[in-house]
């Protein structure tokens, strides 16, 4: 059924794909040509489907571990209520109108504490969300957030501050 040079041409891609871990069929048709095999991208692409290879996924792009100065500390929810993140999302409404939600996620657990959504949120709603879970909730150790005029404003530090809970900012450019 097949040709002669079949199962020839079959080792030589598997060993090449073997070898080069990333590369897909094309560029192993390439690589089979340079080496002398007179093979089109449609017969490597047959064989290579036949044979189940593939290439694999690119692993995601871990954040950053350090800082500038090169230490290397990373604030990680070791039990629920451990660290807190908030944050703000903006969108539209059909007529154009912006709204805003904050949201406070547990790392640890990962479940939305709170969501407030409002046409304008500033440090004082963040305040009331946060005492609001405070009294359901226990305070955090930490609360992690990006340096947004909301979640660096003095009122804000010097609640957080207060309750007991320390804060984690982000810092710019980092995940």
């Amino acid at each position: 059924m097949g040709r002669a040079d079949e199962a020839e041409l079959t080792a030589d891609i598997i060993e090449l794909a073997t070898r080069y871990g990333c590369y897909g069929y094309r560029r192993i048709t390439a690589l089979l040509q340079a080496s002398g095999w007179a093979v089109n991208v449609k017969r490597v692409e047959r064989i290579w489907r036949r044979e189940g290879l593939k290439v694999p996924c690119k692993q995601p792009k871990k954040g950053r571990l350090w800082f500038n100065d090169g230490s290397c500390l990373r604030l990680r929810p070791e039990h629920p209520n451990h660290v807190w993140s908030y944050d703000f999302v903006e969108d539209r409404t059909h007529s154009g109108r912006k709204f805003r939600m904050l949201n406070v996620i547990d790392e640890f657990t990962r479940e939305c504490l709170a969501i407030r959504v409002d046409h304008e949120l500033n440090s004082t709603a963040v305040i009331d969300v946060l005492t609001d879970l405070f009294v359901l909730r226990s305070v955090p150790s930490h609360i992690r957030s990006d340096n947004g005029p909301e979640f660096i404003a003095k009122a804000v530090r010097d609640w957080i501050t207060a309750v007991g809970a320390r804060t984690a900012f982000i810092e710019p450019g980092s995940p």
